[in-house]
């Protein structure tokens, strides 16, 4: 499995960046081809201190072939050009294969 990681540090507008991430993005982002699961929370908190970050998203895919081929994609074009409409913080995107263990 592939991992897209993608995070958010503080918008200008939180309740907005809240707001159309639920209501407009993530709609895009469950009819991303070859998009196996996905999560995301707007509760990020730190071990010590303050969090450098005010959401996270994560996307599974089933190897980096088909994360790069899902970027590339015309739907996933719009879903990164979408970022700028609720993301005035920005946004830091990673991205590894997951090794599997057991514990």
């Amino acid at each position: 499995m592939h991992k897209l990681v993608v995070l958010y540090p503080e918008p200008a507008d939180p309740d907005h960046f809240r707001d159309y991430y639920v209501t407009n993005h993530l709609p895009l982002v469950m009819n991303w081809p070859g998009l196996l699961a996905w999560r995301y929370s707007f509760d990020v908190a730190a071990t010590k201190g303050e969090t450098p970050y005010f959401a996270v998203f994560e996307a599974d895919f089933a190897d980096a072939t088909a994360m790069a081929a899902a970027q590339a994609s015309a739907h996933g074009q719009r879903l990164a050009a979408d970022v700028a409409n609720y993301a005035t913080g920005g946004a830091v995107v990673i991205h590894y294969p997951v090794q599997e263990g057991t514990g």
